[in-house]
């Protein structure tokens, strides 16, 4: 996945997901050249992270 579809999957701005990765709060990419590209499976495994570590998702999948 690029930076735009990332971005585009977890709406938010492709500048937003550079700031995150680069803060080591982001899912982990790998630079080809000019480019980061993402595996789909890393960007799903960090959301289901995310969401297990909010208390605010876990109550409203709950609901």
């Amino acid at each position: 996945m690029t930076t735009k579809e990332v971005a585009a999957l977890i709406r938010k701005t492709p500048h937003a997901v550079r700031q995150m990765r680069h803060r080591g709060i982001g899912p982990q990419g790998t630079r080809f050249g000019r480019d980061t590209l993402y595996r789909r499976d890393v960007v799903l495994a960090w959301l289901e992270a995310r969401e297990q570590a909010d208390p605010l998702a876990q109550r409203a999948l709950a609901a």
